[in-house]
Parts: C-alpha cells; structure tokens; sequence
C-alpha cells in the first residue's frame, strides 16, 4: 500500500529516464512524450546544457533565502522585463502561487484607490490553480466542489464575450482587474481573438482596471512569441508564468508594469 495521498489518478507505468521528447519506463519501453510534463518540459528531457547548469549551481549554492541580494534572480528578472514589456518580478515555487501573487497585486491596487471590496472578473472554464483564492477564481464547479465556502471577490463571465465585462462594468463599482488565460488550457483548449484580448485592453484602460494574463501554461515560447499576448499586440498590466520558465525545476513569476508596478513593497 502506497503513503502516498490519493489525489492523483496515475496511469500503470514508471518513467526511469528520457532523452529529448523520448521517455523510457521502468520495463525498458520508450514513448514518445507528447504531454511534455503537462506543458513543463520546454527543453525536452536531460537536455545538455540545462543539466550542466542545474549541476553546476547546486555545487555552489541552492539556497540563502530572499533576505540578502541574489544577483541571479536579478539577471533573471531583467531578462524578463526586457521580453514581456513589463517592468518587475516577483518570483515564487508554482503557477498557482503567481497567480496569487496577481490577484493580491488587483486587491492591493484596489484598496489604495479606496475600494473596499475590490473584485477580479474570471471566466467560465478557466483554470488558475489550487489554492483557495486561485480555485476560486477557476471556473470549473468540479474541481471545487468539496472546498466551499470559496474566496469572495470574483465576479464570473463567458470567456470571449466583451458584451458580458461591459454589463459588469455598468452595475459593479468595485471591479479592478480582469483575469484571464489567452489560450484556455484545462477549460478546453480555447483561443482568444486578438480583438478580444484588444478589447478588454481597451475597457481596463477605460476602468482604470488591471488586466492580468495567466501566461502559466501558454508562455515561454509555447506560441511562437515569447507571451500570448504578443500575438494581439497588447501589453497586460500583470503576467503570470511558471511550468516552462524552469522547464522542470519549480519556480513561477508574477510581471508587473504600467498601473501595477511598484505597488508591493517590503513586508507585502
């Protein structure tokens, strides 16, 4: 009997090793690795020069804590200002930690207008996590059932439809971001128009709202740009990112620019 918690369905078979997109079991077989560690293994697996790096750090340093500088993290930070067009980053372990990090961010912001209750618009069939603000900010009743009572703070509308964030804006005065994925991976693999994407651009830009991409699971290059949203010609305010950013080892980020930036300060 296994002491490992029951909270994955997991297929008959144990990988031992891989090599690029091919992954060998413990009985000899090989696949090919068409899941990519659910969108994780950008780099495919043992991929040279990943291995070395990750080899050659751990022989240094794995861990001081974010008490002192860490000039890596910088680099890294710098670097990804420079491809999102966002202006800082808070890095964290998980998807879902960034994008808790991005509806703080959406409250934070709200309060310090004055809003006392500020809400965040979702969509239906979006997926941003486990943990009880980003669960409650998923959209699929399923995987929610069994943790209520949920996180208040979200209001909920179909994906792709502007008439719907236009209705909210009409008869809620506490709204401060959308959120949403540009490619909706767990809801069923839908796309964003470009137009769409430009459109709630246009009505956060209105509101003085906050548009947060969840780039968890389509960034990182997995669309031909280094982010969704460069495919629509938009620049979000928040951008969340993890699977790919570590290609396998944990780490996301939560970007921050225009009204988002410089918001969090030490002790938040």
């Amino acid at each position: 009997m296994s002491h490992l918690m029951n909270t994955y369905g997991r297929q008959p078979v144990a990988f031992s090793h891989g090599k690029g997109c091919h992954l060998t079991d413990t009985d000899g077989k090989i696949y090919l690795d068409a899941l990519s560690g659910i969108a994780v293994n950008t780099l495919g697996h043992a991929h040279p020069a990943f291995v070395a790096a990750l080899a050659e750090q751990a022989g240094r340093l794995i861990h001081v804590s974010n008490l002192y500088q860490a000039p890596l993290q910088e680099r890294l930070a710098d670097v990804l200002a420079e491809r999102s067009g966002l202006a800082e980053a808070f890095f964290c372990n998980s998807g879902c930690e960034a994008n808790e990090a991005a509806i703080k961010l959406a409250r934070f912001y709200g309060h310090k207008k004055g809003i006392e209750n500020p809400t965040v618009i979702v969509m239906e069939k979006a997926f941003h996590g486990r943990t009880m603000a980003t669960l409650s900010a998923t959209g699929n009743y399923k995987v929610q059932a069994g943790f209520e009572p949920l996180v208040s703070g979200f209001l909920r509308v179909p994906y792709g439809d502007l008439d719907a964030i236009r209705n909210v804006a009409e008869h809620h005065g506490n709204v401060v971001a959308v959120m949403l994925e540009v490619i909706q991976g767990e809801g069923g693999i839908y796309m964003a128009p470009a137009e769409y994407l430009q459109g709630v651009r246009e009505l956060c830009d209105a509101h003085q709202w906050l548009m947060i991409c969840d780039e968890v699971q389509c960034g990182m290059g997995r669309t031909g740009k280094w982010f969704g949203y460069q495919h629509a010609g938009v620049l979000p305010d928040i951008a969340t990112l993890a699977k790919g950013l570590g290609s396998g080892v944990p780490v996301g980020a939560c970007l921050a620019g225009g009204r988002a930036a410089g918001l969090f300060g030490p002790g938040n």
